[in-house]
Parts: C-alpha cells; structure tokens; sequence
C-alpha cells in the first residue's frame, strides 16, 4: 500500500468525538446513558434563524458563494463586531469560515511553517483542537499552565516562560473550554505587557463563548484592551455556540489585512466559501431579536450552580466555579489509584472517565484531553433533570471506590 503523509500519523481523534461515540455505542445496546461529553447547545435553533435559511433557499441563494462570505453577512459581522468586541474592523479583514474550527485551522495554516521548528503557545488546560491543529500544521503546541488557584486565567510570568524565539503564536480563549475561566481587562492588560515586549508574536482570541457569561463577569477582549496590539491579533466569534447552531457551521474572523488575507488563501485551498443557506441563517441570527439570550445564559449558570451544589458534595472531589460557557471541570485526582467495585483500577483520568461510562453510564471526557491530567470534563448543556441524574451516578460511582 503507498504510504500517507507524515501529518496523517501525527493526527487523531479528539477525545470528545471518541467518547461520544462510545457513549452512543452503549445506548444503542440498550443502556441508560447520560452523555455530557460534547459542547453543543441543547437548545434549538431560533425559529426565525430557520425560516431565514428556508427563505434564501427557496430564492434560489443556492450557488457558489463569495470566498470571504457575502456581503450582507459580512456587513453584519462588522456592525457585530463594534457592538459586542468594540472593534472597528475594515470590512475587507472579515472572513466568514465553515465554523470557528476552520477559522482556527486557517489561521495556524497561515503563520506555522512545517519543519521550521515554528511554536504556538496554548493556556492549559486547554480545548484539544488547538494542539491537534498545530501538529497537523507541522508546529509544535507549547502548554502554558494555567493554575486553578488562579481562576485557570494565563499569568504573565507563565506567559513569558513559553516564549522562545521559535514562538509564531499564542492562542487565548476565554471564557474557556474546558474550564469555563473568563478574563478582565486587567489580566489581558498585563499579558498586553508581555507582547508588546515581544512584537514578533502572532495573537488568536478565541471568544466564541462570548455570550455566555455569568454572575455579572462582563466579556472583553484583547484587541479593544491593547489597542495598540490590534494590528497583529486576530479575533474569532461565531453563531455556534451563541444561537445553538452548531450544525450550520458559521464562524467568523478579524483581525489585520495581511494576515486574513493569508488566511482567506488557505480557505480558498481547503474549502473555497461557506454555505450560501447558512450565511443567510447567520445574518438573521446576528440582525434579529438578542432578548433570549441573557435568559440562555441564564440557564447555562443555573445548571452549573446545579453541578456545582452536587458534586461539591462527593468527599474528596474539588471543583473550580467556571464564570462562562457550560462546562465543569472538577478534579478528580483523590480518587486515582483506587479501584471500582467491579475491579477496574483508577490509574489515570482516562480511566475514571471509562469506567464511569461503562459502569455509571455517565459520559464525560478525560482531563488529559485539555492538557490536564487528573480532571474530567462536564458539559452542561444539558436538561436540569439529566444533570442531577448524572450527578447522583457520580457520586454513587465515586462512594463505591476502594
């Protein structure tokens, strides 16, 4: 058989994918599972977002789009852009991808070059795809530990501990999946402090988790706090997460021209424009009612209160309070090195994570997937009634250790 490409062997599936599969595997037999394994909204896609779509279709919006997004769309996306980043982006530097992953995936394939030793530095714990981009692009992904004793929020001393000469870029998300950690304007103000002693590095901000803030954290991001740095970072939303549209794979880019027009190139290789049908879904979602919002954030902090209550009371297990996004990221590193009462040994995170599906049918995923060993990952978008189900399977689970 030929042989692949190198990048091929370098590259494998994110452990959320893995464990939803497998989750899926065990309910198609016909067990009772609780999967709170993937990040994806549980709520639908507003009505008014589908009848959008419908409409475009049906006027015929059906043939190849414009490379960098359609007009509308990306007119949208700039007056989105100043309203909730309070940035003022030329219209020329927006580019409208499949989804905020190739937004992430264009950028690194446009600054990394394989082979040259090139770094990207990543917080830990961190989202997968990160680290799986950098290596297909033939970089080297560089941890920055994040500590939870500091809200998981990247210190400036950790910061220029990672920098090398070799650095291209540094990808920040916040708030952050996996952890949930949302930033101030103080604490990206002094890795601001940082850069601008380091004026050959390259920034990312990731904030398609934008919306999703609670107990009154207000969103803010690098771009509009360091001004001066706006001409070399660039700064990802999208309609994903936000709306729950994870399906019609919307994201959106901006940043300096240079480099998206760099990126609008690798697009143009990979997958040329995005989905006529759904660019029309995303400028009703950007253009029409924002009131259900706030009540979905809402939501997502009432169910992490809800996790948060339950698993704060299972001996031994600690668990940080995330300020955004839906996820829980206790750590569970009392309970390795024991055993389940049906005799699986507890030596990793990975193995608790499996054996709480096989044996709890509660689905979550590994720490060690995020670059922290010795956590696990929960997602709460999910119903109330299922979380606390999941909840009490936990606790059962971790009671029955010895």
């Amino acid at each position: 058989m030929p042989p692949l490409s190198s990048r091929i062997a370098r590259t494998e599936l994110a452990a959320t994918f893995a464990m939803a599969a497998r989750a899926r595997a065990l309910k198609a037999a016909g067990h009772d599972v609780i999967s709170l394994s993937l990040g994806e909204p549980d709520f639908p896609t507003p009505e008014h977002v589908i009848e959008a779509a419908y409409a475009a279709a049906r006027r015929g919006e059906t043939k190849y789009p414009p490379l960098s997004g359609t007009a509308a769309l990306k007119d949208a996306v700039r007056e989105k852009y100043r309203r909730d980043q309070h940035l003022d982006v030329p219209v020329e530097n927006i580019l409208v991808t499949n989804g905020g992953k190739q937004a992430i995936f264009n950028i690194v394939m446009a600054v990394i070059d394989e082979g040259a030793g090139d770094e990207v530095i990543i917080p830990a714990p961190a989202w997968a795809g990160y680290e799986q981009t950098v290596n297909f692009a033939g970089g080297r992904a560089v941890f920055a530990p994040c500590r939870a004793a500091q809200n998981f929020i990247l210190q400036p001393g950790a910061l220029e501990a990672a920098i090398t000469g070799r650095t291209k870029l540094l990808i920040l998300n916040y708030p952050s999946n996996p952890t949930g950690a949302a930033i101030t304007a103080p604490d990206l103000e002094k890795l601001a402090a940082v850069l601008r002693r380091h004026p050959d590095i390259w920034v990312l901000s990731d904030d398609i988790y934008e919306k999703l803030l609670f107990d009154g954290h207000e969103y803010v991001t690098l771009a509009a706090v360091a001004p001066d740095l706006a001409d070399r970072v660039v700064t990802l939303t999208g309609v994903s997460k936000t709306y729950a549209m994870t399906g019609w794979r919307i994201g959106f880019i901006a940043g300096p021209a240079d480099i998206m027009k760099a990126a609008a190139l690798v697009q143009a290789t990979a997958t040329s424009g995005v989905s006529t049908i759904g660019q029309a879904a995303a400028l009703a979602a950007l253009t029409g009612p924002q009131d259900f919002l706030g009540a979905r954030a809402a939501a997502y902090q009432s169910r992490r209160d809800i996790v948060l209550a339950a698993l704060g009371a299972i001996p031994d297990m600690r668990c940080h309070r995330p300020d955004g996004a839906f996820y829980v990221f206790p750590d569970i590193s009392a309970f390795l090195g024991l055993a389940t009462p049906a005799g699986r040994s507890l030596l990793t995170d990975t193995d608790f994570a499996a054996a709480l599906l096989e044996e709890a049918h509660v689905a979550v995923v590994q720490g060690s997937a995020f670059a922290a060993p010795g956590f696990i990952r929960l997602s709460t978008a999910t119903g109330e009634p299922a979380l606390r189900e999941a909840c009490r399977r936990m606790g059962r689970f971790c009671e029955g250790l010895k």
